[in-house]
């Protein structure tokens, strides 16, 4: 017995290690494919603060119309974050937007989009937040929004009107990869939350999905493939190498939402992903705004600014700050330099709105893209003193810019300055909630939303039939 026993056990020890091996070789690749997930998922642009913050330990206030809405703490801490979550807690808070205590979640949180990750993907995320996460034990500030806002449960009756809860299912008839990038545009990435417009009620319109929205202050442009309104004349390796850097001479420069998609997200996107996606994108239904030409089409070298000098009479106000804050980096003629692109051929200055130029002037460019950063100052509200420019001094410039080196018939007034400077446009719900029109629109505004749930259930009915 002895004889057997003893090679027995050491057989069961050594098959025991093997195992264990595994195990650990198994989780640190399952914890390896959570955090590529999280990060095609851009869960640290928002969940990791800005300022220093730790790693997915929140705080960070987004901006919305509604006022600003923190970003929880997901790291795995049981006192502050997300470490007494179930899987499938944490799968309806990621897809469904309700959390464990079962508060609905804003629509900032884009679980629209993620209610169409896979269930192996979020289980992969669900073991790199609780396994390859350290916990942090912070709390964040409430989101506190004014009335009717703060009425979480208002959010169920939106879901209901917007929000399916739906699987990504491959699409028949196309390939591997173009299948790959719908799921990466339209679930992981979600693209569609920031490029597709959205209706009165802040609900996306997807039969003009991907065709331009609204982010505030600044503009997510189309990017579906129409020769003029979208990117019909971008080369897939220019689509690429845009995605991957941010930085394409000659059409566009990554600022805004977009430079912090690329700094935390896309950048670190292998390539066949990008690939995908490119593929998808470029054959998305094509969505015509009306431009006659391409954005990144306009303007050329102009000698205006030299042409200027010297001269102390009625002079282009523009030219004075363009001469004085702009020529030197972005050079007299607008070509710009190795570091600083052309003024000319860029998406910004030839768009047929004034938002992501006049944003880029307010906010600057912050963007770090494989150890480099690169920076524009901001000459708004949070520059130093000696650099600040007032709304009617950027109204002025942008003017400049636009005549000189843009699309000649956008304008800039110094009010558009003031709206943009202080967040955008506020939607018509948030505009209907004000004291002064409450009392008039709610009850508007209850027919209204009952109306859009009867209206989709009708369609339910009939698609089910």
């Amino acid at each position: 017995m002895r004889q057997f026993c003893l090679p027995f056990a050491i057989s069961l020890i050594l098959f025991s290690g093997v195992s264990h091996a595994d195990a650990r070789t198994e989780n640190a690749q399952l914890i390896a494919k959570g955090k590529y997930l999280a990060t095609a998922a851009d869960c640290g642009a928002c969940h990791t603060s800005p300022h220093q913050g730790a790693t997915m330990a929140g705080g960070y206030a987004i901006p919305s119309p509604m006022g600003g809405i923190y970003a929880s703490n997901i790291t795995p801490s049981t006192t502050d974050g997300i470490g007494n979550y179930s899987e499938a807690e944490f799968a309806r808070a990621v897809r469904e937007g309700v959390n464990k205590q079962g508060q609905h979640l804003y629509p900032a949180m884009p679980y629209t989009a993620y209610a169409k990750i896979s269930d192996d993907d979020i289980h992969a995320l669900y073991f790199y937040f609780m396994h390859g996460v350290a916990p942090v034990d912070s709390p964040v500030p409430p989101t506190q929004l004014a009335f009717p806002f703060n009425i979480r449960a208002s959010m169920a009756v939106w879901n209901l009107l917007f929000a399916d809860n739906q699987r990504f299912t491959p699409t028949a008839g196309v390939s591997e990869q173009i299948n790959r990038g719908d799921y990466l545009v339209n679930a992981l990435a979600h693209c569609d939350t920031c490029h597709t417009p959205r209706n009165a009620l802040m609900g996306q319109q997807n039969d003009r999905a991907l065709s331009g929205g609204s982010l505030g202050s600044w503009y997510a442009p189309n990017i579906t493939p129409d020769l003029q309104s979208g990117i019909g004349n971008w080369t897939p390796a220019e689509l690429a190498q845009y995605l991957k850097t941010g930085h394409l001479s000659g059409k566009a420069q990554a600022a805004g939402p977009m430079a912090e998609a690329i700094e935390h997200s896309l950048q670190y996107l292998s390539d066949s992903d990008i690939a995908a996606m490119v593929a998808y994108l470029r054959q998305v239904p094509a969505v015509s705004n009306g431009d006659v030409r391409a954005r990144e089409s306009y303007g050329a070298v102009s000698g205006s600014e030299q042409q200027l000098r010297g001269q102390t009479g009625d002079v282009d106000a523009g030219w004075k700050v363009f001469s004085g804050s702009c020529a030197n980096c972005h050079q007299p003629d607008g070509q710009g330099s190795e570091r600083y692109p052309s003024l000319f051929h860029n998406t910004a200055t030839g768009a047929d709105r004034p938002d992501n130029l006049v944003s880029t002037i307010l906010f600057g460019v912050q963007r770090t893209v494989h150890g480099e950063a690169i920076a524009m100052p901001e000459f708004g509200p949070n520059a130093d003193f000696a650099m600040r420019l007032s709304d009617q001094q950027i109204a002025d410039v942008s003017n400049y810019v636009l005549k000189n080196y843009g699309n000649p018939q956008v304008t800039v007034t110094a009010e558009q300055v003031k709206t943009l400077r202080e967040g955008g446009e506020t939607p018509l719900l948030v505009r209907l909630t004000r004291p002064a029109v409450m009392a008039g629109a709610g009850l508007a505004l209850v027919l209204i939303v009952a109306g859009l749930v009867m209206i989709k259930r009708r369609r339910q009915h009939v698609a089910a039939k």
